[in-house]
């Protein structure tokens, strides 16, 4: 079966553990128990454990970032409203994972900041669409993303009708 798995297949299965157990699941023999294979499958496809964790983290990034960004850019009519949608309304386990990961981990923690730079950048540029100068349009989109980061790491769940009304008041706000 060693074989049969990707490079991908390997950090899939990492992303579900740090999501699911934290960063200190992120060694091969556990996984490769959890997958049914040897351990020799992941050092075929990685050179060592820091070379797969940098995997999973790249990984982090196109799927939390660059995956959402592009599925709102698609998306069309408004996009800051569909990024608040997205973000507020997606399962946040992998999320406060990382940001765990980072609190340990030099390598994590950069990739974290480069996320963050990253979307604070697109809010703004969001903004700035609406019309917002840029000075204006830089600190509604750092306070917003504050503010999603203590809902993200708060994991207290809020109903769908609650979050709706919450993300009402969000769009009011940076558009005042």
């Amino acid at each position: 079966m060693a074989e049969q798995l990707s490079a991908d297949d390997w950090i899939n299965a990492g992303l579900k553990a740090l999501a699911k157990s934290g960063f200190t699941a992120l060694k091969a023999d556990p996984l490769a128990k959890a997958m049914g294979v040897s351990r020799g499958s992941f050092y075929w496809h990685f050179a060592d454990l820091g070379a797969f964790h940098a995997a999973v983290l790249k990984r982090w990034r196109e799927i939390a970032a660059e995956q959402i960004i592009a599925d709102v850019e698609a998306a069309g009519d408004e996009p800051l409203r569909a990024l608040l949608q997205r973000s507020f309304g997606a399962r946040l386990d992998l999320e406060r994972a990382a940001r765990n990961w980072a609190a340990f981990d030099a390598a994590a923690q950069g990739a974290v900041r480069a996320i963050d730079r990253r979307r604070v950048d697109y809010i703004e540029a969001l903004l700035a669409k609406r019309g917002l100068a840029p000075a204006v349009a830089q600190a509604r989109a750092q306070i917003l993303y504050w503010t999603f980061l203590g809902f993200a790491l708060s994991g207290t769940p809020v109903p769908a009708a609650r979050l709706q009304g919450l993300l009402d008041e969000i769009m009011r706000m940076v558009s005042a």
